[in-house]
């Protein structure tokens, strides 16, 4: 059980995401502050994410370029940085955390024609390939498959995350606009 509140803003060289919330389920999370910075390609520039996951304050900011990223990461007053190698137009999907699903929604929104082989970084821990497809007969309806694990994004023209399925999770996400 959780809430996300997110805002999606559009500039002329970028876009940026911003989402605050909590969840108890699957894991507790806080989230403070969650930003997203991405160039008009939909390439992650910046990642800052402020919270606690199970009861643990945590900071994690990252910083993308060619190269890949630099990840810094403040836990329990312990800093520590990294750079790792991340393919460039890789997803930004941090784990538990739904707004960032919005990014694909916006990229894609209902005309995905053909299934795709794309990359998502589960930041701050790894990266891996998932592939996107729309449902037949449902276009505005994204299939993701990552690992084994089928994951249905629904959108709208404007690319608006309407709601987010795991089957074999039994977990619905629906997006409530005011």
């Amino acid at each position: 059980m959780g809430f996300e509140e997110y805002s999606w803003q559009s500039s002329e060289k970028s876009f940026i995401l911003q989402a605050s919330g909590q969840m108890t389920r699957p894991i507790a999370l806080e989230i403070d502050s969650i930003r997203i910075r991405l160039n008009r390609s939909f390439i992650p520039l910046e990642f800052h994410f402020k919270g606690s996951v199970s009861g643990v304050k945590q900071e994690i900011r990252s910083f993308f370029s060619e190269s890949g990223a630099v990840i810094i990461t403040q836990v329990s007053g312990q800093e520590r940085k990294t750079t790792v190698s991340v393919k460039r137009d890789a997803f930004l999907l941090p784990n538990a955390i739904y707004s960032p699903y919005v990014v694909i929604t916006k990229k894609f929104r209902c005309q995905l024609q053909e299934q795709l082989e794309l990359s998502a970084y589960i930041i701050p821990q790894l990266e891996m390939s998932f592939t996107l497809e729309p449902k037949e007969d449902s276009p505005c309806i994204l299939v993701m498959n990552r690992k084994g694990i089928e994951i249905e994004l629904e959108t709208d023209e404007q690319g608006n995350l309407k709601s987010l399925v795991i089957p074999s999770q039994r977990l619905k996400i629906i997006s409530v606009s005011e």
